[in-house]
């Protein structure tokens, strides 16, 4: 990663000068004030605000800590990128209820990749990027296709056939995906837009269970795959008289990415053929969806579908009043692994090495990770002690 003298020589230095100065005459110092700052004299304060001597990285941080600002106040412009939203304008229908509950998060979403897009640019470290060519979908047919692209999504990403243990880790490091959690509205799922700048953004809604969260992290993925330019609000309401390909597709999609057919019906059979009486049973249904990481209805819909538990088993289970998570307590399964911090480790990394370089204050770090000053601080000190 470059360092702070590698983005001191790209910058213009006139710019840089002109900001230093103005930013001194707002706090009330004056030129020989700050010249004591980097151990400098006046005249050489005066050159720096000219443009005309090429500042230290260690005189920057001085001055900068000295006005109240972050280096990255002075060294880069926050990065432009169409406001989101304009982008999710035809996501969802024109109502003012639905506007006013949907259009903080889509302004949140828009803040942390614009912050991830400044700190990418602060270190030098843009995210890599292993997307696929945009799949074409048109005329299709659903199933088909749907499964068709799970599954040269998961030869492509070396996934096998087998369970997905940390879904949202594979998207963000192996494709590129900028994926947020945030607490939305129970009835809305995820966010999905796409940027030039950005690239593909997610919001998964950090409220519902792991579970629904890697199930619409899929959903999500699909819209990327297939419908890249359009943006997509998720809702587990769908509000359609007649729903549109696009969206079948995407509903279809989950189920064979997370449990592609040659690894579940592995799993199915190995399970029945260590069953004394070769049955599949209900204990057998709950750790099955455990080790796949979706829920037991997701799961039998599954199995029912590929004619390996009779048609209509989830609703007996579910009229005869089962508890899934009173059950799932009795089994002993414990939590799905997950990581639900709101930002992704890319972008935590580089906030907590900006940081530590002295290329961001404590309060835009604070900033960035969306705590407070408290918890930056308990952040920086945990990661000072691991490095």
């Amino acid at each position: 990663m470059n360092r702070p003298n590698n983005v001191l020589e790209r910058i213009d230095l006139r710019n840089l000068g002109e900001r230093l100065r103005d930013l001194r005459n707002k706090c009330g110092m004056t030129q020989e004030s700050a010249a004591k700052v980097i151990n400098a004299a006046r005249t050489t304060m005066v050159a720096i605000e000219k443009g005309e001597r090429r500042l230290k990285a260690t005189e920057l941080i001085k001055l900068a800590r000295a006005y109240g600002y972050s280096v990255s106040d002075f060294v880069r412009e926050r990065p432009v990128v169409q406001p989101f939203p304009v982008q999710f304008r035809k996501a969802y229908r024109q109502n003012e209820v639905e506007k006013s509950q949907i259009e903080s998060f889509i302004q949140e979403l828009e803040k942390f990749c614009q912050n991830y897009l400044e700190l990418e640019e602060i270190m030098n470290a843009p995210l890599p990027q292993n997307y696929p060519r945009e799949y074409e979908v048109s005329g299709m047919p659903i199933e088909r296709t749907a499964e068709a692209i799970a599954l040269e999504e998961r030869q492509r990403l070396g996934l096998g056939d087998g369970p997905i243990p940390l879904l949202r880790d594979t998207l963000e490091q192996t494709v590129g995906l900028r994926i947020f959690y945030l607490k939305m509205p129970s009835k809305y799922s995820e966010m999905y837009t796409y940027d030039e700048k950005l690239g593909g953004c997610m919001a998964i809604n950090a409220n519902h269970p792991e579970e629904r969260r890697r199930w619409s992290l899929a959903y999500g993925y699909l819209h990327f795959l297939a419908h890249r330019l359009t943006s997509v609000v998720g809702s587990i309401e769908r509000p359609y008289q007649k729903m549109p390909e696009s969206e079948q597709l995407a509903e279809a999609f989950p189920k064979y990415f997370l449990m592609p057919t040659s690894g579940l019906l592995k799993r199915f059979n190995n399970i029945c053929r260590v069953n004394k009486n070769q049955h599949f049973t209900p204990t057998n249904l709950f750790i099955l969806a455990h080790t796949y990481g979706v829920s037991v209805e997701a799961l039998t819909y599954r199995l029912e579908e590929m004619e390996l538990l009779p048609s209509g088993t989830w609703e007996r289970l579910h009229y005869s009043g089962l508890i899934v998570r009173k059950v799932q307590e009795e089994l002993g399964l414990e939590a799905i692994p997950q990581r639900t911090n709101i930002t992704p480790i890319h972008y935590q990394h580089l906030a907590i090495e900006a940081l530590d370089l002295g290329l961001i204050t404590e309060g835009r770090f604070a900033n960035f990770l969306n705590v407070d000053r408290l918890e930056a601080r308990r952040i920086a000190s945990r990661s000072q002690i691991l490095s």
